[in-house]
């Protein structure tokens, strides 16, 4: 056989060879090459996933809104929900009120919460902050953080003033969020009942007071909210509160249209009552709300709420704790409304 054809039969057995499958190997005979996966191969030969348009976005959404609603009416038309001896009504709670508060919350005042972990678990413990911004608005904010904060989602039970529950419509709605009325009976029972109550001490002193003592605690009554946690054994857990002062800075009180009007205080802000209803659009300060540690009251005897200079301390006690907190939350916020 010449050159050429011996040349021309290497190349067709090369080629034959390259053909044929590879032989099969044992762990040990070799290199093998890597084993691919079912899933690899299966993820290599499906084609990729094509991105969603806007439409099915708003369509998706839509749908999920139908149905939620559906959902909601089927549950209020059955009575599929409980409401307890207060009032609260924790399914209209959770599926109306709270997210009609959330955009406010996290969009509009974007607020910070701190101390969540001091809040318990369980059992019941009493929730004391500052008061501020002309209209109560930081209350709803603390029941948010809360609930929406908490690992349990605890619901706060705001100990609220009359003026609230007399109020058309506010009045039935602050019921159905849990809320009742400032008052030593109804927070004992909220509190022997393992709840979570929150109170505002200084009450409308606090809400009312001019945008020139922003900040600055008014008093907290007379230890009501003391001798409550003391005669139930639980826990104080002070709260400050930053942005609030700012929604709505009041320059100045009518009181004459107040009295008229059977109000604490008819407020002058920069919008209102000049802008009208636009006057009532808050202005979008930048919120802080920390949690501190919890002030234990279980060294007390129940027979220690009757003892007025033991509450006036313990009273002092948490009001200094939560001023010196504001103190401190301000000197690191350079700004009221970027923060």
């Amino acid at each position: 056989m010449n050159d050429v054809a011996k040349v021309i039969q290497l190349h067709e057995i090369d080629f034959e060879a390259r053909q044929r499958p590879a032989p099969r190997r044992w762990p040990g005979e070799g290199a093998a090459s890597p084993v691919t996966s079912l899933t690899e191969r299966l993820a290599e030969a499906a084609p990729p996933p094509s991105p969603r348009s806007l439409g099915d976005l708003v369509r998706d959404t839509v749908a999920d809104g139908i149905r939620g609603t559906a959902e909601f009416a089927r549950r209020r038309l059955t009575g599929d929900y409980q409401v307890d001896e207060f009032g609260l009504d924790e399914h209209l709670l959770e599926s109306v009120l709270l997210p009609m508060l959330r955009p406010l919350s996290e969009l509009w005042f974007r607020a910070e919460v701190s101390g969540i972990e001091h809040l318990p678990e369980s059992g019941g413990a009493l929730v004391v902050a500052n008061h501020a911004g002309v209209l109560p608005l930081d209350g709803l904010m603390l029941q948010l953080a809360v609930h929406d904060r908490h690992p349990k989602q605890r619901v706060v039970r705001l100990l609220a003033a009359d003026l609230v529950f007399e109020t058309p419509i506010v009045g039935g709605l602050a019921r159905k969020a849990g809320h009742t009325l400032a008052c030593p009976a109804d927070a004992e029972r909220l509190l022997r009942s393992g709840e979570l109550a929150g109170v505002f001490p200084e009450g409308y002193k606090g809400i009312g007071k001019p945008y020139s003592e922003r900040y600055k605690l008014q008093r907290f009554g007379r230890g009501g909210f003391v001798s409550a946690a003391v005669r139930t054994g639980v826990p104080i857990i002070p709260c400050s509160i930053v942005g609030s002062e700012e929604i709505y800075p009041k320059l100045a009180n009518l009181g004459p249209l107040a009295r008229l009007l059977d109000l604490p205080y008819f407020p002058v802000t920069p919008l209102f009552p000049h802008l009208g209803a636009l006057g009532a659009i808050p202005l979008p300060s930048k919120w802080y709300i920390e949690f501190g540690e919890p002030i234990s009251t279980r060294a007390y005897e129940p027979e220690a709420a009757d003892d007025a200079m033991t509450m006036f301390d313990i009273t002092d006690q948490v009001r200094e704790t939560i001023q010196q907190t504001l103190y401190k939350l301000l000197t690191k916020r350079r700004n009221p409304f970027t923060g």
